[in-house]
Order: structure tokens, then C-alpha cells, then sequence
């Protein structure tokens, strides 16, 4: 009788096991995140609610680019109450340089292993004396991140991808950071619009890129490098411009750890399913 019951123990133990170890599908491999942003409106009205939400569409990845009105405490506590972890926390420029200890804090209060930056300030064009002096304040608090066991990321908006000495300004910022201290977060969208192949910048920088914003572009949408999209315009992954498939493949072979579902339209509450079903079956 014992050894029945210890026989079916174990195979319960093996059944649960097994569907904890399936993958989300083929080739994205373990569920997406969210980044805060697709559901900025929401957040701003209910955080809880809106966490309960992202945690009942199956998803337990965030990565946050604001904190909506609460404390990393506080919100290190929503989070844990659902088993969502910040992965990912994204501040603005200036406070690299005016605050970079605690955002540092923050970031480690979250929990998040990433501390990402989304937009370098300029007007007009972005120059190489931008990106120099860019490149200068990411090597220091990158350098302040990693003796904190974080990781610094960029990520790209489609102005660095303008031409500089037979390359681009994004090759310039590549170049003059240390890989030590920098990496970087791609935002497909915002590779693909200013002309550039996400596959093809995977490849030539493929231990830099560890973050990527996953986003679609409607069909017929023209390109720009100017980091400004509609938000009509961005639909549910599969259904833009963007080859997902190729682009999911060469993040699978580089140092991608993190992909983020970012959503901008007005309807992404419902969009974001329809993205993650077509992820899945990838």
C-alpha cells in the first residue's frame, strides 16, 4: 500500500515537473515581459489592478519605466504579492549624472538587474559631439552599475543610426563605450524604421544587445529616425512590417536575456494577447 502511494507521489512530481519545463514555443523560448509603458494609462490610474492584469495574461517579466507615484518598496511588495519581478528598470538620462547612487538603490529595491536609459537629449540632428559625450557618462555609471552587480543598457530610438564615417553615430556610441560597462537594449521597431535590419545589427554586435523591445509597425507606415511613431500605429506583433521570425532567431543566437512586449496603441490591452498567441506558436 506504501509503495503505491510513494509510486503515484512520483508521478505527480514528474507531471509537475515536466509542464513547469515546457517552453512558451519553438523559438521564443520562455514567456515575454511587458514593458510599463504599453500600459501606461492603466498604471496610472491603478497599479495593483494594473499588475493583476499583465500577471493574468500569463506574463511575470516588467520591466518598468516609471514607478506611477509609489516607491521601489512599495512596488517591489505589489509585485512580489503576484510573483512579478521588475527585471528592468528605466530612468532618464540627467539621473545617471545628477542621482546615479540612487537610482542604483532603486533599481536593487526593485530587484531589477538592468538599469536602462531610452533617450539621449538633443536638438535637431544628433551630432558625434553628442555621442562622444554620451558615450563618456555611460562608461561612468556603467562602470558605478556593474561594481553594484547591475548592468547598464541603452537603448536605441532610431536618431543614432544617422551616417558617420561609413558607418552610423549607434557605431560611433558601440565604439566608445566599454563593453564592460555598456550594453544595449534594441527596440526593433526603432532599428527597422530608420532603414536599418535588426538581423544584421544582432549579428555584427551580438554579445552588446541584452534587452529588446518587441514592437510591430502597420503596414504601409513610412520610416523615420526621429523616434516618433503614432500610437495608432503600433500593431500586435505579426500582423506590421517587421520579419519577427528572423529577428527572434538571431536574438535566440546573441546575448538577448530579456525580450519586452511594448505596445503603444490605444488598444493594447487587447493586443498584447493576440501578440503573446503569436509568439507562442512561433
Amino acid at each position: 500500500m506504501k509503495s503505491g502511494i510513494i509510486k503515484v507521489l512520483i508521478l505527480c512530481a514528474a507531471i509537475v515537473s515536466t509542464t513547469q519545463a515546457q517552453p512558451f514555443g519553438k523559438t521564443v523560448r520562455k514567456t515575454p515581459g511587458i514593458v510599463s509603458y504599453t500600459l501606461r494609462d492603466s498604471f496610472g490610474k491603478d497599479v495593483p489592478g494594473t499588475l493583476d492584469k499583465i500577471k493574468a495574461m500569463g506574463i511575470t517579466d516588467l520591466e518598468l519605466s516609471n514607478l506611477f507615484g509609489k516607491t521601489a518598496a512599495e512596488m517591489r511588495a505589489l509585485l512580489n504579492e503576484r510573483g512579478i519581478k521588475c527585471s528592468s528598470y528605466g530612468i532618464d538620462y540627467k539621473l545617471i549624472n545628477e542621482q546615479p547612487d540612487s537610482v542604483l538603490q532603486r533599481a536593487k529595491t526593485l530587484g531589477a538587474q538592468y538599469v536602462r536609459v531610452a533617450w539621449i537629449p538633443h536638438q535637431g540632428k544628433a551630432t558625434p559631439e553628442l555621442i562622444q559625450q554620451t558615450a563618456t557618462d555611460f562608461n561612468k555609471f556603467g562602470k558605478l552599475a556593474k561594481e553594484q552587480g547591475l548592468t547598464f543598457c541603452y537603448h536605441n530610438h532610431g536618431y543614432e543610426f544617422q551616417p558617420y564615417e561609413g558607418g552610423t553615430l549607434f557605431d560611433l556610441l558601440a565604439k566608445q563605450t566599454n563593453p564592460e560597462y555598456v550594453s544595449f537594449e534594441m527596440d526593433i521597431a526603432w532599428t527597422y524604421l530608420p532603414g536599418q535590419n535588426p538581423v544584421t545589427l544582432l549579428n555584427k554586435y551580438p554579445k552588446r544587445f541584452r534587452l529588446m523591445h518587441l514592437k510591430d509597425v502597420r503596414k504601409g507606415v513610412a520610416g523615420n529616425d526621429e523616434g516618433k511613431l503614432a500610437a495608432e500605429n503600433s500593431v500586435a506583433l505579426g500582423t506590421g512590417q517587421l520579419d519577427m521570425p528572423a529577428i527572434l532567431k538571431a536574438a535566440q543566437k546573441a546575448a538577448v536575456d530579456h525580450l519586452y512586449i511594448e505596445d503603444e496603441s490605444p488598444a493594447a490591452e487587447q493586443q498584447v494577447p493576440q501578440s503573446l498567441s503569436y509568439l507562442k506558436q512561433l
